[in-house]
């Protein structure tokens, strides 16, 4: 099955879920370049890509923004009601959906959704509930992995490069 909508976390997916901190009043993350050949494989199949958070940083949004991710929720405490107004609003079914999370604040929607998936660090219970474990962690390119692994239940690999214009 290939989603219409990849939904993702963010600290703990696309970062290694730390928090960094400078003497001033600066916050960094770290990112992964490898998982913004997900969001292209994304796009290159018609899969939208949206970002659910609890974190509310511009860091987040710059990121999104750099991407071309249009939507994106920051800030969120409660991931399931947002998203369920979301696909309501786009007229998409949960079965029509993946995310992929790593903690106790994206149980809720990995309940939902068609294709589950966490990163290899993400906690036990979450393990447990996923369709699609990554071997990477969180900050390593999981989302991305995530995201071929999708593809790679429906297409080759030729296939996918293909569509990405990289034959």
């Amino acid at each position: 099955m290939i989603p219409k909508i990849v939904l993702t976390d963010i600290d703990g997916v696309w970062t290694d879920g730390g928090m960094y901190y400078d003497q001033g009043n600066n916050e960094w993350k770290k990112f992964n370049t490898s998982d913004s050949w997900g969001v292209a494989m994304c796009r290159a199949f018609g899969i939208e890509v949206v970002v659910v958070t609890g974190e509310n940083t511009e860091i987040v949004k710059r990121r999104c923004e750099k991407l071309k991710i249009d939507k994106y929720f920051m800030g969120v405490s409660d991931k399931l009601l947002v998203i369920e107004a979301y696909l309501k609003s786009k007229n998409i079914s949960w079965s029509e959906v993946a995310y992929i999370g790593d903690d106790i604040n994206d149980i809720k929607l990995m309940q939902m959704v068609g294709i589950k998936g966490t990163p290899n660090n993400g906690i036990k219970f979450i393990k447990q509930m996923a369709d699609i474990v990554t071997e990477k962690n969180g900050g390593e390119g999981a989302f991305r992995e995530f995201v071929e692994k999708i593809l790679l239940s429906n297409y080759s690999y030729t296939e996918i490069l293909s569509k990405l214009g990289s034959l």
